[in-house]
């Protein structure tokens, strides 16, 4: 009953605590409202240690600006920056040098939309990512635990791993955000944590306003599910920053269809979300255990009345209201993070290719248990269900494609991907893409420059360029000529610290070994 009024609400449980049934539950964190644990004073404070004088000579650097090509480059990095760019031949005194003759030097990818750190040991997650050649993500779960660490130096993110780039305080849920106060209260307390955005789980409509309203008032952004019942274009203009999993839910498709005033009045006339104060100890024990379920996969706990809507809105959709709130998003600048596998995950979980994921060996065997059990719950969904589901993957292809094509601003997220697994799931993320009909190039802007300038950090990152930091990726192909160069991955450099091809394949071994975690 739980986990069906979470969905009904419109819940993407990747955003939600969770804390696993059984043996692995001690490698998770209760990134929950409420989560009180105190981990920061148990930890060693890490460091990134600086890294020497490295250069790199003989490649071509893509700018992901334009696609421009420069052949025959050397790249002198030094103490995590790049120093400079010059066509000398011969590598220079006083650095490792290292010959990249025939390959192609592109900015390391963003993953900006990931919960790594919702793991409790997050090093084998984080070296997977490295490994697919990511170098910072957005955390989009915290806990005032988490942002203490933080403060303290004291988060598990170490050198095998990329950069975190943002992270929030816990996210917004009935739980600490049940009315307008709770709302009020909640964001305050973060913005004295140190959050460096609000994120919007499930709320209801009311105070989702409240939210968008006293997040401005303290300064910090707001973003991530637009809830039902909201619209689209409204929220955004008023300051939603970054719109998460197309909606999530039908939010998108009910902007988009003709039948808009009734989908959008049925959506509102649900009845509000309410649970209990997390105060009861056993209640939040329970709540965690469910969610170990829920965040699998949404779909399988989906309510029939939903899913119909969905069916409807997407039935009823016309291109040219489509291209109206596309136009509109570009016009208040706000940005959108698909992630499409996620989607694809759910939406298409009886699908063959999941139930023989490559990645089924990074993963500890009880989550494998675990998830093969939400499988076999969507497997049962009714006939119809299931087939709306098969449906609309194909047309939220068709929907990232038309926003891509207006202009709407958008970056890359995995969102843990397949099987709910942060790791090796970004790279899935730009075939999905590809599919979608964005080429080569815009893939390399979402994952690069676009990253940078939602940071507003593009002084620092999102080009290959002396002055920006040392996070680059090898390439043994174009990128530009075809999506699945993007995986034929030669060398990784994070923070000035070079991994060949034999030493991401030994984290991948070790990741393997420890299912799941670095050992």
């Amino acid at each position: 009953m739980l986990m069906s009024m979470l969905f009904n609400a419109g819940a993407c449980p990747c955003c939600l605590a969770f804390m696993p049934a059984g043996p692995t539950a001690s490698r998770f964190v209760a990134d929950a409202p409420g989560a009180t644990a105190d981990r920061a004073a148990a930890r060693p404070h890490v460091y990134m240690p600086r890294s020497g004088r490295v250069r790199l000579f003989g490649g071509t650097i893509v700018n992901p600006g334009d696609g421009s090509l420069t052949e025959g480059m050397s790249i002198l990095l030094d103490g995590g920056r790049i120093v400079s760019i010059d066509s000398t031949e011969k590598p220079g005194p006083s650095a490792q040098s290292i010959d990249i003759s025939g390959k192609f030097v592109v900015p390391g990818y963003n993953d900006m939309h990931n919960h790594a750190l919702n793991l409790e040991d997050p090093s084998g997650s984080l070296a997977l990512m490295l490994v697919e050649g990511v170098t910072g993500f957005r955390q989009m779960s915290g806990t005032p635990a988490r942002l203490q660490e933080r403060r303290d130096r004291t988060l598990p993110v170490g050198k095998d791993a990329p950069a975190l780039l943002e992270l929030p305080g816990s996210v917004l849920f009935p739980i600490n955000a049940g009315s307008g106060e709770a709302v009020v209260n909640e964001i305050r307390a973060q913005k004295q944590q140190g959050a460096d955005f609000i994120k919007v789980a499930v709320v209801n409509p009311a105070e989702f306003h409240t939210a968008m309203a006293e997040a401005a008032r303290v300064g910090l952004p707001i973003l991530g599910h637009v809830q039902r019942g909201v619209d689209v274009a409204e929220a955004t203009r008023a300051g939603f920053r970054s719109v998460e999993h197309l909606g999530p839910g039908d939010v998108l498709w009910i902007k988009c269809s003709t039948a808009e005033p009734a989908l959008q009045a049925e959506a509102a006339a649900r009845p509000p979300l309410k649970l209990p104060p997390m105060k009861i100890p056993f209640l939040r024990r329970f709540i965690m255990r469910q969610f170990a379920k829920l965040l699998i996969n949404p779909a399988a706990f989906a309510s029939p009345v939903d899913v119909d809507r969905l069916r409807r809105a997407q039935d009823s959709f016309s291109e040219q209201k489509c291209q109206a709130m596309a136009e509109g998003f570009v016009t208040d600048g706000s940005w959108h993070v698909p992630t499409l596998v996620r989607l694809r995950q759910q939406e298409l979980a009886d699908s063959p290719e999941h139930q023989n994921d490559p990645y089924v060996k990074y993963m500890p065997a009880a989550n494998i248990k675990l998830w093969r059990g939400v499988t076999a719950k969507f497997k049962k969904l009714p006939a119809a269900m299931r087939a709306t589901y098969a449906e609309a993957y194909p047309k939220q292809l068709q929907m990232t494609g038309l926003l891509a094509a207006a202009g709407v601003r958008m970056m890359t997220g995995s969102d843990g991907g397949s099987m709910m697994a942060p790791g090796l799931t970004l790279q899935q993320e730009f075939v999905e893409l590809a599919k979608a009909g964005l080429s080569p190039l815009k893939i390399l802007q979402m994952t690069t420059i676009n990253a940078a300038e939602y940071l507003h950090r593009t002084d620092t990152m999102g080009t290959v360029t002396p002055g920006n930091n040392a996070d680059l990726v090898l390439l043994d192909a174009n990128p530009l000529d075809d999506v699945a160069n993007f995986s034929r991955i030669a060398g990784v450099v994070r923070a000035g610290f070079y991994y060949s091809r034999q030493d991401l394949d030994a984290l991948k071994g070790r990741v393997a070994a420890g299912h799941g975690y670095l050992q």
